[in-house]
């Protein structure tokens, strides 16, 4: 017996699929917006919708805003000629965040896959290649996962721009600030030792 009607039942389905949230979850999470239908469910709902019609990828960069060029991209004191890669928007809004970059972005929309089949063909890598090869830029940071798919894309996109004038570099990898040895993967160990450098 069902003790949800099927609009309810609708709602709780639909936020068990967003990232973190299972039926349990969800179904908490219903219960909280519905006891705040006016304060924040329906203001909720209206920001869904708006961001839905208005919300895009930006043509350059592939970064989510509500214009084309985005708002980084329009820039204009950001350093034209450092390019950083990222597989997703979240690790672009991770890197602003941590204000470590001032440079451009582009955003591949994911990495490369054999398992769940994601070829070249359906990443952004035809217009990586179009601003690499307008000049303006002399280094391509790739700041991709720490993953098998992260380092294939990784040697992907180093291959493709190989020859194009260009340096390609990537981020550090190894011991996370803070880290313990006794409690570090082997593969994180190998990557810290593989990118020591002099003190």
């Amino acid at each position: 017996m069902r003790s949800l009607g099927p609009e309810l039942e609708r709602l709780v389905e639909l936020l068990a699929k967003l990232p973190g949230l299972g039926p349990r979850s969800a179904r908490r999470a219903a219960l909280y917006l519905l006891k705040r239908a006016d304060g924040l469910m329906l203001p909720l709902a209206e920001s869904l919708k708006v961001a839905a019609e208005r919300i895009a990828p930006c043509a350059r960069c592939g970064n989510l805003d509500t214009m084309s060029p985005c708002s980084l991209c329009a820039v204009p004191n950001r350093d034209d000629s450092l390019l950083c890669v990222v597989e997703e928007v979240a690790d672009l809004w991770a890197l602003e965040r941590a204000g470590a970059f001032r440079g451009r972005y582009h955003v591949l929309g994911g990495a490369l896959s054999a398992l769940d089949g994601v070829r070249p063909e359906d990443l952004r890598l035809a217009g990586l290649i179009e601003r690499v090869k307008t000049g303006a830029v002399r280094e391509v940071i790739l700041a991709l996962g720490a993953t098998i798919d992260g380092q294939t894309t990784a040697h992907y996109v180093t291959d493709q721009l190989t020859g194009l004038g260009v340096r390609v570099t990537r981020l550090a990898q190894g011991l996370p600030f803070g880290a313990e040895l006794n409690v570090m993967d082997d593969g994180t160990l190998m990557a810290a030792f593989a990118a020591r450098r002099d003190m």
